[in-house]
């Protein structure tokens, strides 16, 4: 039996709204956001794959995945290590990409200037890998290493020398929902980029109207090509279908270039690609929820009344996660926190926890509220419930551990981590074969080199974290948890009590 959070019926006024779904508090100082942000942003310096630059600062970490791509005679170095192990999934990083781009054009202007420029070095780290991805006519490549012979093994990335076999979907054959994101990726970042570097920006948006038209002319899942199946599955299979991707590459084109043609698409094809489906989830696989959010700023802020839809199904997400209203269905743990089964919480917590913060800026831009049957909810309220996962995140929680690494006193020490767990490169220049390095997996001892700003999959529905480096379904990062993270902790740097 799950547990859920009970709360009182008695109080109905918008006043005691935000008292009525208050979750549970634990005593703490204030947080560090900026601290928190900085570290957020640097965690991804230690998922980079390639040559690393002068600048690295996760110095532990060395050049890995040198000659990515050989097998086709391209260039496929750079880009990210999702998580744990060594390979690069296209899928889960081209949406990475897209969120921390999404970061930055939401919460850009709250963050430090020197944050800002790490955020889009953060980036674009990422883009000029999805550039070469998708850089061959009518091809994408969607990523590179064997995993299940990678996880067989473990080693450091700078000593690799497992199979990096490249998977890559050629038309017309389809990969709709890595071509979708990827073409979300490209726009997204293609707008974080405007400002500060035009030629790249244009660049960017050129390959992300191609990415989407490859998306869109050859429909169907990339995990259904025979091929790319046994690679991909079952860590990154398509299990949600590819039509969401092809509404949010839209929506993300749509935002970027003004352009009516994908303002079209999104109206005329919502109801074929399953934008009435109302499905209330928002990761890697699942774009709903996020692309109703995205849709509606243009129903709240620009009248496109004729998208009216995608806005009601934002409000119906947005009152699932109040505890009070009569269409809460969104479980929280004892402590506190936003939970989904299967693994990863944080996951699920980072990105609907961005969710809450964008769409109450649209609102109150608008001078909205959500009307959630029962009861009406503003704006501060949904910052207030965000607030509430931040600070658990960071350590206010009944087991009083921050779940990021790096931050505060008490943080998981056993990550699920190959690169974190196994001795430095520059502390051991000695290679460290495929099952050599089972003794530091097996170890009980901490990880000798600390993923800064990584947050890990997190506690269970009872709140407990037992920092287990094997059981990596709360203690293995990965970049998708990270990146919305970014935006988060940026707003809450510029509104540290947000009423």
């Amino acid at each position: 039996m799950k547990k859920t959070l009970s709360f009182p019926h008695f109080l109905v006024s918008v006043f005691t709204l935000v008292a009525l779904i208050e979750l549970p508090s634990f005593a703490s100082s204030s947080h560090d956001y900026q601290e928190a942000l900085s570290k957020a942003i640097l965690f991804f310096e230690g998922q980079r794959s390639g040559v690393l630059p002068q600048d690295q600062r996760q110095s532990w970490r060395a050049n890995s995945g040198l000659s990515d791509g050989w097998t086709y005679n391209t260039d496929l170095t750079g880009g990210y290590y999702d998580a744990g192990d060594n390979v690069k999934f296209g899928f889960p990083m081209a949406f990475t990409t897209t969120m921390l781009a999404w970061s930055v054009i939401e919460f850009g202007d709250s963050m430090p200037p020197n944050e800002l420029r790490n955020a889009l070095v953060a980036i674009r780290w990422a883009t000029d890998y999805l550039l070469k991805t998708v850089s061959q006519p009518n091809r994408i490549f969607v990523q590179v290493g064997d995993p299940i012979i990678d996880h067989n093994c473990w080693e450091r990335p700078e000593d690799m020398d497992t199979t990096r076999t490249v998977y890559a979907v050629d038309s017309p054959n389809p990969a709709s929902e890595v071509a979708g994101e990827t073409a979300a990726a490209l726009a997204a970042s293609s707008m974080a980029f405007r400002s500060s570097d035009p030629g790249y920006s244009d660049t960017l948006l050129r390959n992300a109207k191609e990415a989407f038209e490859f998306a869109d002319t050859h429909r169907g899942a990339y995990s259904d090509n025979s091929n790319i199946k046994d690679g991909v599955c079952p860590f990154y299979c398509d299990f949600d279908g590819y039509q969401d991707e092809l509404l949010w590459g839209a929506a993300w084109l749509s935002r970027v270039t003004q352009d009516g043609g994908y303002l079209d698409y999104i109206q005329n094809n919502g109801k074929t690609l399953g934008a009435d489906d109302n499905i209330n989830e928002f990761g890697w696989d699942n774009k709903h929820a996020g692309l109703n959010v995205l849709v509606s700023k243009q129903v709240l802020e620009g009248n496109m009344y004729n998208l009216e839809s995608y806005k009601a199904s934002a409000d119906s997400f947005m009152c699932t996660l109040i505890p009070d209203s009569s269409s809460s269905h969104i479980e929280y743990t004892p402590g506190g926190l936003i939970y989904k089964p299967g693994g990863s919480n944080l996951q699920h917590v980072t990105s609907i926890t961005f969710l809450l913060l964008v769409y109450a800026n649209y609102l109150s831009r608008t001078s909205q509220s959500l009307n959630c049957g029962n009861i009406n909810v503003s704006p501060a309220t949904l910052r207030q419930i965000a607030k509430k996962q931040v600070d658990y995140i960071l350590g206010d929680n009944p087991m009083g551990l921050s779940y990021m690494v790096g931050y505060g006193d008490h943080f998981p020490q056993r990550i699920h981590h190959r690169g974190s767990s196994l001795p430095s490169i520059k502390d051991h220049p000695q290679a460290i074969a495929c099952k050599e390095g089972s003794v530091y997996f097996n170890s009980s001892g901490p990880n000798p080199n600390v993923l800064v700003g990584a947050l890990v999959g997190g506690p269970g529905e009872d709140d407990f974290y037992g920092d287990d480096r094997a059981d990596f379904k709360k203690s293995e990062p990965t970049t998708y948890i990270n990146a919305p993270f970014v935006g988060v902790l940026a707003y809450f740097l510029a509104n540290p009590n947000p009423n």
